[in-house]
């Protein structure tokens, strides 16, 4: 059956970030300027064309602020200054500035469910008394029981381990308090019931918007509003968690009450000229949850994790396709998809065991040629989606996971927390390699990287890509050109093609006016070689293998398709 999505009803007055292609920067392990081996902004600001040649439309950077970097930078410790590791305010004030001569926007990261405990109000809290209102700004509740020995709830941490921590002020009083940390103990939850707090980041947002940032990427924006009793939770709904180990029935995710500060904020980001724009990083239990923080007064996109999780599967993938166009659709707000960021395992990975794979769970056998095969493909057909698209760095290099990093380099507060049952993140954030054969694979001048390389990045360089007509980076090249100059992608309506061989995904792109060719997207998902009716069309616009480029009628006036590849069709 033929399911057609109108996805046009935003289309009239069209925007950028309806259909950008954002590039996400996490600025450690992009480029390093200064030979410490951490990257930083300037190192951005030197490999910017790169990002311009690759075909985007927008940068979002992790976050830079000040921080101890327990968490890799979303532990702030002060919103409104660069980390002297990774720059100044006049380097970024110069990266804005060149974003905009090249015609790139620039989105920042910001952290409002919680500070780092260096940030100066936990510090406030740390010598003060019961009541203060340096206090009133976290989660902070008194102990059960007399001796208060035990926790206000048995909430656990997304980073494992108890989501309490007994307060114990500077002059090392035990108090009769706990405070929450829905992540690192470093990482006190903030109290969005205080309007102070949220005085406080309307402000901060005002600080970055005049800076001439064009948006924000909101972490944990389905987190900020807790039941102000913690209840106790029932073990199984704990344990039985989704990809990230959250789970989300819990009284702290996705509750009513946050969509009160999104609107908030809404009107901070539309009191600009242009409008900034909210994107919010929203682990909400169904596309039809999700689509609600971005109804029109509210965000305006959040990322699709419903799509990520959906792994190589061509049947949930359409599921989530239908389920999250339909929804987005109902609240006139563009969908967005995504399939690797700086918390999951890469999907050139991912997409390698025969079993589907787990954003987060390291996989038993790894076909690294399958993965990255499966990986173009779908990335190929992700880009034919109608709405905006969002890349890690790096995976336009075909880069896998390093799951082989030694013990005593890891960072990830969930390899700590965990007792190193956990790997944790710190796999996909391993430093980009540029240049084959420079020490750290031109990482950075003199050889440093805060994160071993292993021996295989030689192989991804850039270098070694650049004029490489069949590498990954070319195919992201072509991909992200052919989408801008092709009127049938990015916006307007697309429908399921009749007659897709079983374990296929085909889709008709095209345009609202009339006069304009349509595009067949169609993602081959098995094993098997199959057969489509050359009537979808035979100008081969774009394919994610280079023996798909030569496809050809058969005998049945059908056209050949190979294994686990995408191609587009101009009819």
């Amino acid at each position: 059956m033929t399911t057609h999505h109108d996805v046009c009803a935003y289309r009239r007055d069209r925007e950028w970030w309806q259909d950008a292609v954002v590039y996400q920067v996490y600025p450690r392990s992009f480029a390093d300027s200064t030979g410490d081996g951490i990257g930083d902004l300037p190192g951005i600001l030197d490999r910017l064309d790169y990002l311009v040649d690759l075909g985007i439309d927008a940068l979002w950077i992790s976050p830079f602020y000040t921080s101890p970097l327990r968490d890799g930078g979303y532990d702030v410790a002060d919103y409104r200054d660069v980390d002297e590791r990774l720059g100044t305010l006049a380097d970024i004030d110069r990266l804005i500035a060149a974003c905009h001569e090249r015609g790139l926007r620039i989105i920042m990261d910001i952290v409002p469910n919680h500070t780092s405990s260096d940030h100066r109000w936990w510090r406030e809290v740390l010598t003060s008394e019961p009541g203060s209102p340096a206090w009133s700004r976290y989660m902070i509740r008194p102990g059960r029981e007399e001796s208060a020995n035990e926790p206000p709830s048995n909430w656990r941490s997304v980073f494992h381990g108890p989501g309490w921590s007994r307060l114990i002020l500077d002059d090392g009083t035990t108090t009769d308090y706990w405070y929450l940390h829905l992540f690192d103990s470093t990482q006190p939850d903030l109290d969005w019931s205080n309007p102070e707090v949220r005085s406080e980041f309307r402000d901060i947002l005002r600080f970055w918007f005049d800076r001439g940032v064009d948006g924000f990427r909101i972490d944990v924006a389905h987190g900020l509003v807790k039941d102000p009793d913690p209840p106790d939770m029932d073990y199984d709904s704990m344990v039985e968690t989704d990809i990230l180990g959250v789970a989300p029935d819990a009284p702290y995710w996705d509750q009513d009450g946050v969509h009160d500060i999104w609107r908030e904020w809404r009107v901070v980001a539309d009191s600009y000229d242009p409008p900034r724009i909210l994107c919010g990083e929203a682990w909400a239990p169904t596309p039809e949850r999700l689509a609600r923080y971005q109804r029109p007064d509210e965000l305006h996109t959040s990322f699709n994790f419903d799509y990520l999780a959906a792994g190589w599967d061509y049947e949930r993938m359409r599921e989530s396709i239908d389920a999250t166009v339909a929804n987005h659709a109902n609240v006139g707000a563009p969908p967005t998809w995504v399939l690797s960021n700086h918390d999951v395992i890469r999907h050139a990975t991912r997409f390698g065991p025969t079993e589907d794979g787990s954003p987060v769970t390291k996989p038993t056998v790894v076909d690294d040629e399958r993965g990255r095969r499966r990986a173009l493909a779908a990335t190929m057909f992700l880009l034919g989606l109608p709405g905006s698209a969002y890349l890690y760095q790096g995976e336009e290099l075909g880069l896998p996971e390093v799951f082989d990093l030694p013990d005593d380099a890891r960072q990830d507060p969930v390899w700590f927390r965990s007792k190193g049952t956990d790997t944790g993140r710190d796999g996909c954030r391993v430093p980009l390699p540029w240049k084959a054969n420079e020490p750290s694979y031109g990482f950075s001048p003199q050889g440093r990287s805060w994160l071993p390389q292993p021996d295989v990045w030689r192989d991804f360089a850039v270098d070694q890509q650049q004029d490489d007509d069949a590498s990954p980076l070319a195919l992201y090249r072509r991909a992200l050109a052919q989408r801008r100059s092709e009127p049938a992608l990015g916006q307007g309506p697309m429908e399921w093609m009749d007659g897709a061989p079983e374990g296929a995904l085909a889709m008709r792109r095209f345009t609202a006016e009339p006069g304009h060719p349509s595009l067949a997207i169609v993602i081959n998902m098995t094993e098997a070689t199959i057969h489509l009716p050359s009537s979808w069309g035979t100008d081969v616009v774009l394919a994610s293998e280079g023996d798909i480029a030569t496809l050809s009628d058969d005998a049945s006036s059908h056209l050949v398709m190979g294994p686990e590849t995408a191609v587009w069709l101009r009819r």
